[in-house]
């Protein structure tokens, strides 16, 4: 039975899961909190790289800011986009403003812009609102 690394939502800590059952609401072993919450969750400096580079699954990181008009307009669809790749796939924010140094790192130049991530490398990147059905194929198309 092969195990796949997924990093808590909660205390961050990495978990190896059998990866055929990731679809039984899997408890982190320290915490013992939902490893999948069918939400987004929200990054900053001190998890970042965390949640990047310990995942074995997909990460899809959705680079905004509170002041960013098309960012708030997506950011229910990436709420619900989550409910429906997780737990293929985790998906978080990272609020720019906030985390200038990140965003400068990947070369965020206008947001929102969506960068999925496998294994601690950027295998995908997309700039522009999108609505969730768009956001779950487009997902999925690079997967």
């Amino acid at each position: 039975m092969s195990k796949v690394h997924v990093v808590c939502p909660n205390c961050h800590s990495i978990n190896a899961l059998p990866a055929d059952r990731l679809q039984d609401h899997p408890r982190c072993g320290k915490c013992k909190t939902a490893v999948f919450t069918a939400h987004p969750l929200e990054l900053n400096g001190s998890n970042f790289d965390r949640h990047i580079s310990k995942n074995d699954i997909p990460v899809l990181v959705d680079f905004w800011a509170p002041w960013c008009g098309p960012c708030l307009t997506m950011a229910p669809a990436f709420e619900q986009a989550a409910s429906i790749l997780e737990p293929g796939v985790r998906l978080a924010k990272l609020n720019t403003e906030d985390e200038q140094f990140i965003g400068s790192r990947y070369g965020i130049r206008s947001i929102p812009t969506m960068v999925l991530f496998r294994n601690g490398k950027e295998v995908a990147r997309h700039s522009g609102a999108m609505m969730s059905g768009d956001i779950v194929r487009w997902v999925q198309s690079q997967v």
